[in-house]
């Protein structure tokens, strides 16, 4: 089953709150995808524990 989690992050570069998909199905994820509002590369990583999920954003240097 895919569940999809939609959480709100503030852009690391502009400050901007943007939303984002979280894949629930998948426990740990390290990715980049570009701010929906300036276009810089933002790193995401994604712990999933049942419930909890900790997401944190970083700029990608």
């Amino acid at each position: 089953m895919n569940q999809l989690i939609e959480k709100k992050v503030a852009c690391p570069y502009c400050g901007e709150s943007i939303t984002v998909l979280i894949d629930g199905s998948v426990p740990f994820q390290e990715y980049i995808e570009d701010c929906q509002v300036c276009c810089r590369p933002i790193e995401f990583t994604v712990i999933v524990n049942g419930e909890d999920i900790n997401l944190t954003v970083n700029a990608d240097f």
